[in-house]
């Protein structure tokens, strides 16, 4: 499982939910990555900084470039919040203003989940063509009330409970 941080998360103030929800997932026999875009955030290390508080170990930082060639082989991409970051566009559309833009390739995952506010557009103010692959959920709410609210249904459900001894 890849998590993608974007400005989305930072606004929620997202991130310790994000680690708590990671680390539950990897008790549970998921690796767990971050994708971070060098732009990602407002600011080149924002999402790095916000992460960093919230203990997520540098380890699971991963760079756009070294990421880029794992989508394919990833099962599950949730996206918090960016946008412009990951749009597809950017690769294939040479009208899109963000044509030539290094992005993220999310849209090679086998899964995507991304959790955003509303439709609206990006700081580039164009539409994200990820969020129209067949491959891709929209979850719209706020970062931090999705994540807790995911953590509480895994939680309900057992996840992350200790197995007693037989």
């Amino acid at each position: 499982m890849v998590f993608v941080p974007g400005y989305g998360l930072a606004v929620a103030q997202a991130q310790h939910a994000l680690s708590e929800l990671a680390k539950l997932l990897q008790a549970n026999g998921t690796e767990v990555s971050y994708a971070i875009h060098p732009v990602a955030g407002r600011m080149p290390g924002h999402m790095n900084v916000l992460l960093a508080e919230a203990d997520v170990p540098y380890e699971q930082l991963v760079e756009m470039d070294a990421i880029n060639p794992e989508f394919p082989r990833t099962d599950v991409v949730i996206v918090l919040g960016a946008n412009d970051v990951v749009n597809p566009d950017a690769k294939t559309d040479s009208t899109s203003p963000l044509y030539g833009m290094p992005v993220l390739e999310v849209d090679q995952a086998r899964q995507v989940f991304v959790v955003k506010r509303s439709l609206g557009a990006g700081y580039a103010g164009i539409r994200n063509a990820l969020f129209e692959l067949p491959q891709t959920a929209m979850l719209f709410g706020d970062a931090k009330a999705v994540l807790n609210g995911l953590l509480s249904e895994l939680r309900e459900l057992g996840v992350g409970r200790v197995k007693a001894a037989a």
